[in-house]
């Protein structure tokens, strides 16, 4: 197997033995079916956009601060991180960290809250259902199949990288009890089985709890900057007092920002490092054998130690409070959810506002498969051509500042 002369540990998911892709195609010569993966992921033109779409600020806040591009990358490298040091497979690791937000609208949540309203008689909208759609339909690049033909290993992290969808019986559970499975993820289990009811590969694990860790680490750093605190406001938070306490003692009178800096890498490295043990203590436990066993075991086998994520949960609280609904956050994020809105109205009473190209192949006569090629047209739009072309096509576009 290309590019796999390292030893793997015995529940690291081997490449050698992936259950392969929908569409047949030729083992590579130079790389893993997962290093393939995560190159097409890279090559992917929903993967290009995530420049151009906010993660919380809108795009022309800043230039330090966080788009959806920066925070995917970040997630790569801490979930790289960790997948070497449990001598996991790292490229499909890296592989899922990469994918796990193409299917992002614009503006971030507020404009998935958007979507899904506009979508509620017709599914719904969900951002991971959309990235899966992304991937396996939407990506049009390859002359013998729509998406991009990715690994089973990678669409099943994709999906489940958050935990299992469903029950053995096949009952939606967690986030998705009430409402269903997202309608992508629905359409798609009835051409491939994801297993949606076991736990994801540890791979897929890791991946999910590197986009925890990268979330709390730059959105500190990012809310800093904004001015919504300051360190001193993050004492709240006792793991983070801690830590700033650590930093004045070892280097009194440091500049400020060497001081956030120093900060934000301990918090990094001690969640990092935390999550090594608390998975490694679980695998000792749990002795799987396989990848397999892995998604047999019932409960994830990489995770936060007790305290570890105790100290996650004030974080998240802190910066619910301070920063995800701080009034001016939330008034712009109010705004952008109304351009969203906007836009899909605009589309579904005057078709032609969204171009030739767009219009080609819509049956009109199917409400709900009109109103999801609508979707998919404005999940697709960075934040700024949706800003441009609610000024294109309305007078009175908000300012997102």
């Amino acid at each position: 197997m290309p590019g796999s002369g390292f030893e793997r540990a015995p529940w690291a998911t081997d490449p050698g033995a992936s259950r392969g892709r929908l569409f047949a195609e030729p083992a590579s010569p130079l790389r893993t079916p997962y290093q393939r993966d995560r190159d097409r992921l890279v090559h992917s033109t929903a993967f290009r956009r995530l420049k151009y779409k906010t993660q919380v600020f809108v795009y022309h806040e800043g230039d330090h601060y966080r788009t959806r591009l920066t925070h995917t990358l970040e997630v790569a490298q801490v979930a790289r991180s960790i997948a070497r040091a449990l001598t996991l497979d790292e490229d499909l690791t890296e592989a899922l960290a990469l994918a796990h937000d193409v299917g992002h609208p614009p503006f971030g949540h507020a404009g998935e809250r958007a979507l899904d309203r506009a979508m509620a008689a017709h599914g719904g909208f969900d951002h991971n259902g959309q990235s899966l759609r992304v991937v396996t339909r939407l990506e049009c690049r390859y002359a013998e199949f729509d998406g991009l033909n990715l690994t089973w290993e990678t669409l099943e992290g994709l999906v489940k990288h958050n935990g299992p969808l469903t029950d053995r019986e096949g009952r939606t559970i967690g986030r998705y009890a009430e409402k269903g499975l997202p309608h992508s993820i629905e359409v798609y289990r009835g051409q491939q089985d994801l297993m949606l009811w076991s736990q994801p590969s540890l791979e897929a694990q890791i991946a999910g709890i590197a986009d925890d860790i990268a979330y709390d680490s730059h959105d500190i750093d990012d809310g800093i900057r904004a001015g919504l605190f300051g360190l001193q406001d993050l004492r709240e938070v006792p793991f983070v007092a801690a830590i700033i306490d650590e930093v004045d003692r070892t280097y009194p009178g440091l500049e400020q920002p060497r001081r956030i800096h120093e900060m934000l890498r301990r918090l990094l490295t001690r969640m990092i490092e935390d999550v090594i043990a608390e998975t490694r203590r679980r695998l000792g436990e749990a002795q799987p054998a396989s990848a397999e066993d892995v998604r047999l075991a019932g409960h994830p086998l990489a995770g936060f130690s007790g305290s570890m994520a105790e100290a996650d949960r004030t974080i998240k609280a802190f910066l619910f409070r301070r920063m995800y609904r701080e009034a001016g956050v939330t008034a712009v994020m109010e705004n952008a959810q109304a351009i969203v809105a906007d836009l899909f109205a605009r589309y579904r009473d005057d078709p032609a506002a969204m171009g030739e190209d767009r219009l080609r192949g819509i049956d009109r006569t199917d409400a709900g498969r009109f109103a999801r090629r609508i979707a998919d047209y404005i999940a697709g739009m960075t934040d700024r051509f949706a800003i441009d072309e609610h000024r294109r096509l309305f007078d009175d576009t908000p300012e997102l500042r």
